[in-house]
């Protein structure tokens, strides 16, 4: 083969390209090619995937890029928008080098529009790298279709001169293109007259004439068009494929030089990529030591702290894995991660217990890295850095959300700007959403293309193709309706393909050398990330760290902090993990705010699982999820009734009864491998890592292994120790089966630390928490509402801003001797920042304000402006001064504007001689309020929600509640739908009945003229919204009016592309439940209690106890016992209590610990 694709854009050319690279691989070595390049638009996105998938068919790769070049990629004015394109090939590692630094540069310094370069930046990094001159877009072929001959000779004999001799070939093409057979002739001419040889290229775009439809789909996504608009981008040719060298020497007769020479320049272009070498950063080890010293001690000190000076088993266990870890060169990698940690420690960010399988090395336990203890929950190290397969370690960190950049920032400073970059990652067109997008393309009715995508089964890693298979419905409409046909055929040839690049999530990379060094960068939201994604930097042996914001631990540091300020020391790292209140609240599935524990699903298993210890939660994180959900019966059957356990062999019970016989985690499947075949560690995670990925090659070998052994390899199988064949091949079957879907034991019990230290903080500090935990949700009013409404079922005062307490987040304040969770300055519109510091300071200053022309006076200005004010008002801020709110809108503008006046007369100096004569008190207008009645308490509350986003002071639902509980959906139950298994899809259809308040309606006619009706549903957690269809809106629509409480019954619409929606059926209004009376006496209520609180004392004492217990009132009965007199006496009701351990905290500054007690049936 004599010819090379030399101008190629595959998938990675995002929405431009639609050759797939695994299948135009093969599609190269069927047409009997040897050599490719890829040219991808201005990226090298693709590099890697390309040479690896065209080395695994036997085929040449050549690395390149189609650049966009420009005059000068530092002008960024409006009329530079104009660039060219420009081919580059890397002959050699200096010119890949060399192509990764323009590339780069291309989106960190030139970008404007497109990733651009200049030819300056070309001249200077232009070594190891060969140029065509493009398309019908570059700069040549532009100058000769302008006639331009004089500048085209000029621009041909400049690039000679930059690129070097033989360095730069002039491109010719022909896809049936006007203008390509124009300027033809002309790049022959230029060609004689400079010397510069041709070459022949095809522009592919796609693989098969026959995909060129499919290109234009990729277009119309990519633009936002459909086939139908005339004016869209398009294709004028359908020649932009894959064409084989008989095609191209038939399309350039004359010029088989040309088409030649493709070959010759692909033979000159050899890039290697060795994927077998690490680069890891060093780290700077102070003077005299070594990076294995340093590790060694540092392990050595934090072994002794854990676990004393005399363990020898803890110590085994670290000498094995310091030798392991020195072996396969990661010693440097565990003083990195130990030196960024012990920075964010020392500075105060707080760090998650640690993730993944890192948690099972006793050396990052002994570094601090991770908080849980491998041996005491029986941890695997190989499952983290396995000896017996070469692979990179990867330990994932959680920081507190808002301070996790402070870490990067210091990783950055330590090892240089230009060594750490974050990882770039790409939406990919899945299934249902390829379909959705093509759909649109193609015209289709929305309602046409949902009821394809609805057949399409939720499932991780479903295609298109398996939902044919599984769907019998899809299938036949697949088969029976040609448009049905022409839609998934299209969205098939398109699916898998990346849509767009984003900025990953949590990965960093840091490199030894600068980053370009090893890979291309760009520009994503003014954030530098790779253009390589995750695997592929894990496989060219660079250092990816997994810097994770978990908002959960920012929660856990505000409520510590909150507690500190009260003088209560809390220690998120000895929190204990036994706390038998804290699984009390959990089995009552109280699990609002818990970490992992909170879906409704999960809290129903919790209530049914019934935990008690730590293993409990482990296993209850690992089992809820799609696929071990299944063995949740059984687990709980056999943690209820341990005599039910069975298990095949006596040789499981050590391995699987921390989990009642159930297989939960892959180390327990790594384990049973080990104990019962005699595999080692490692060999055991291999043999997991296969029946995971369902190897059935290497699972059938393994099986053979696992059951009879083989003495060759060193493994005596499971027969040999006295395992039946077939009770072995039973085990092996229920291993395989579940390997797929096993969960890692150490990652759960990470997830299963924070979850209890969540517990903890919620169950015994309940305000702090639950003000921290709406903090963290700031500006999501519908989580808000949410948490609101839960505190006050809870007994948690929910408390109003106030001018004078309130700071800008969430913050606990004592009323009425209780704690109560205080709202926000920062949660009120057109409050804003400013403004909230300035009127703290003002506090601090002067003291507090002492009524709303106090603090006009004080705070009229720049920071605090009326329309500030106005939403303080309306939030409620100044009602403690006594003032109606109706009262304070009527005279705030006027004292704002007398204050402002009077400013600007001081400024210049306009104080006439009689003012001077008065006192300040006699200067200031008249500060009294207008006799005005208040508003409404509708029209209160509707104010509260405009500028907060919630009802404050109380819920126009209220007097609903009784019947509200009754129902099993809500607004908060729809949340824990859409956070489940894929956004709720599966619950599309559901049928469902909610009560809630009209918030909003109207009406509008449908294309056949009939009336459909639309309204908003609000209960107190959030809104949803309802459509009447036209029979509907015909019978009900009548019963529709704002700020009416009603009962809706109807079905749940789930679509992926929009917010949920409630199909109704009918309506009829809410009715309130009234409470039965209680007729009960006070005794027989206090007998019927579950807590009673008993003190001891004399009646000297009764005085000053009934003062406190009357400012805690609730429903808990109080009983004085007075020994002196022999008699026990039940407290009238006003000092029943509300918590007993608030009023044992309240009365401890007058009675002794022993002579107070709660009594529990």
């Amino acid at each position: 083969m004599s010819f090379a694709h030399l101008h190629l854009h595959t998938e990675y050319s995002l929405l431009d390209g639609a050759c797939r690279i695994r299948h135009l691989a093969k599609r190269l070595k069927d047409m009997q090619m040897t050599a490719c390049a890829i040219t991808d638009h201005g990226v090298l996105y693709g590099a890697i995937d390309f040479y690896t998938a065209c080395k695994e068919q036997g085929i040449h790769p050549v690395i390149g890029c189609e650049v966009y070049v420009c005059p000068d990629m530092r002008d960024k004015r409006t009329l530079s928008k104009e660039y060219s394109h420009l081919i580059l090939l890397c002959e050699n590692q200096t010119g890949y080098q060399n192509l990764m630094k323009l590339v780069s540069a291309g989106f960190t310094d030139g970008f404007y529009y497109k990733p651009r370069i200049d030819y300056a930046l070309l001249e200077k990094h232009h070594e190891g790298l060969i140029a065509m001159s493009a398309c019908l877009s570059g700069d040549l072929p532009k100058l000769l279709l302008d006639e331009r001959y004089e500048d085209a000779e000029n621009y041909v004999r400049n690039m000679v001169r930059i690129m070097g001799e033989n360095n730069f070939f002039i491109e010719i093409m022909d896809h049936g293109i006007y203008e390509e057979k124009l300027v033809l002739p002309r790049l022959v001419d230029m060609s004689k007259k400079t010397g510069v040889p041709l070459v022949a290229t095809n522009d592919c775009h796609y693989e098969t004439r026959n995909d060129a439809d499919a290109q234009e789909v990729l277009m119309c996504i990519q633009t936002g068009k459909t086939l139908d608009e005339e004016n869209r981008m398009r294709m004028t040719t359908r020649e932009l494929y894959v064409k084989s060298e008989e095609e191209m020497l038939a399309l350039f007769p004359d010029y088989e030089d040309a088409v030649h020479r493709t070959q010759e320049i692909a033979e000159r272009c050899r890039v290697e990529f060795d994927f077998s070498r690490v680069h890891l950063p060093r780290y700077q080890v102070p003077d005299g030591e070594t990076s294995e010293s340093m590790l060694r001690k540092l392990c050595l000190a934090g072994l002794h702290e854990r676990y004393g000076k005399n363990d020898s088993e803890a110590m085994n266990r670290l000498e094995y894995e310091l030798s392991v870890i020195e072996k396969m060169g990661y010693v440097d990698y565990f003083l990195i991660v130990w030196d960024f940690i012990k920075y964010a420690k020392d500075h105060g960010i707080m760090v998650g217990p640690g993730r993944g399988s890192g948690a099972g090395s006793i050396v990052a336990y002994c570094l601090n890295i991770t908080m849980l203890d491998p041996l005491k929950y029986n941890l695997l190290f190989e499952r983290f850095l396995n000896p017996e397969r070469v692979s990179m370690p990867d330990i994932d960190v959680d920081f507190c959300y808002e301070r996790r950049q402070e870490v990067i920032d210091y990783v950055a400073r330590k090892y240089g700007a230009d060594h750490v970059c974050q990882i770039i990652t790409f939406g990919t067109m899945a299934a249902r959403g390829v379909l959705r997008d093509v759909g649109r393309v193609l015209g289709y009715p929305y309602a046409q293309v949902d009821q394809v995508v609805r057949e399409v089964p939720i499932a991780l890693d479903m295609t298109l193709e398996k939902a044919l298979q599984q769907s019998k419905v899809l299938a036949e409409m697949y088969a029976e309706d040609a448009a049905v046909k022409r839609l998934i055929d299209t969205a098939m040839t398109l699916e898998g393909m990346p849509r767009h690049a984003s900025t990953h999530a949590a990965g960093v990379l840091i490199t030894r050398d600068p980053a370009t060094t090893y890979v291309p960068l760009q520009c994503n939201d003014n954030v530098i990330t790779t253009q390589y994604p995750m695997g592929v930097i894990e496989k060219l042996g660079l250092l990816k760290m997994d810097f994770l914001g978990l908002r959960t631990l920012t929660v856990i540091r505000d409520t510590v902090d909150q507690l500190k300020e009260q003088g209560i020391d809390v220690d998120p790292e000895k929190i204990p993990m036994d706390d038998e209140k804290v699984f009390d609240m959990i089995c009552a599935g109280d699990t609002d705010g818990v970490f992992q524990l909170e879906s409704g699903g999960m809290r129903n298993f919790l209530v049914n699982m019934r935990p008690r210890t730590f293993e409990d939660i482990i296993a209850g994180i690992s089992l809820y999820r799609p696929g071990p959900m299944d063995s949740i019966p059984r687990y709980i059957r056999g943690k209820q009734h341990p005599e039910t356990v069975k298990y095949l062999s006596p040789l499981l019970a050590p391995i699987l009864d921390v989990t009642y016989g159930c297989m939960v985690y892959q180390e327990q499947v790594m384990q049973i491998v080990r104990d019962l075949a005699g595999y080692s560690y490692g060999r055991s995670d291999l043999v997991r890592r296969a029946m995971a990925k369902k190897k059935k090659d290497v699972m059938t070998r393994e099986r053979a292994l696992f059951v009879h052994g083989s003495e060759k390899e060193g493994i005596p199988g499971a027969v040999s120790r006295g395992v039946p064949a077939e009770v072995a091949e039973q085990i092996f079957d229920e291993m395989s089966s579940f390997a797929s879907y096993a969960f890692n034991k150490p990652h759960a019990a990470c997830y299963a630390v924070v979850a209890l230290r969540t517990g903890y903080l919620k169950c015994h500090y309940p305000a702090e928490f639950m003000a921290a935990l709406m903090n963290s949700v700031s500006g999501n009013t519908a989580k808000i509402a949410g948490y609101i409404y839960y505190c006050r079922q809870k007994g948690i005062p929910i408390l109003p801003p106030d001018i004078n307490r309130s700071m800008g987040k969430f913050t606990v304040a004592m009323e009425k001797g209780r704690k109560g969770i205080l709202f926000g300055m920062g949660s009120i519109k057109n409050v804003g920042e400013k403004a909230i510091d300035s009127i703290i300071r003002e506090r601090e200053r002067a003291g507090a304000f002492t009524d709303i022309f106090d603090f006009c006076r004080r705070m009229a200005g720049e920071d605090v402006n009326k329309r500030a004010v106005e939403s303080l008002i309306k939030a409620g801020c100044f009602d403690h001064f006594g003032a109606k709110r109706v009262q304070c809108m009527a005279v705030f503008e006027s004292a704002m504007d007398a204050q402002m006046n009077q400013k600007k007369q001081n400024v210049t100096g306009q104080v006439s001689f009689f003012d001077l004569g008065q006192s300040g008190e006699s200067m200031r207008t008249e500060e009294t309020y207008p006799p005005l009645k208040e508003y409404p308490l509708k029209e209160i509350l509707l104010q509260e929600k405009e500028v907060t986003g919630i009802y404050c002071s109380a819920h126009p639902l209220d007097e609903y509640n009784e019947t509200l509980k009754k129902l099993s959906f809500n607004t908060t139950a729809l949340l824990d739908i859409l956070e489940g298994p894929g956004g709720g899809i599966g619950e599309d259809g559901k049928k469902v009945v909610m009560g809630g308040m009209v918030v909003e309606s109207h009406a509008k006619a449908t294309k056949k003229g009939a009336m459909m009706g639309f309204m908003t549903l609000e209960d107190h957690a959030g809104q949803i919204e309802c459509l009447l269809f036209p029979k509907v809106y015909e019978r009900f629509g009548r019963q529709i009016s704002e700020d009416e409480a009603v009962l809706v019954s109807g079905r749940l619409s789930i679509r992926e592309d929009e917010d949920p929606k409630l199909l109704v059926d009918t309506i009829e209004p809410l009715t309130a439940v009234p409470a039965a009376p209680d007729t009960r006496t006070d005794a027989q209520r206090a007998k019927d209690a579950g807590e009673k609180l008993y003190l001891r004392m004399n009646r000297s004492q009764m005085g000053p106890v009934q003062a406190l217990l009357s400012e805690l009132q609730g429903p808990i009965p109080v009983y004085i016992n007075l020994p002196e007199e022999k008699i026990t006496l039940l407290c009238p009701r006003e000092m029943w209590v509300r918590s007993s351990e608030e009023a044992m905290d309240v009365l401890s500054a007058f009675l002794p610990q022993q002579d107070m007690k709660v009594v529990t049936k």
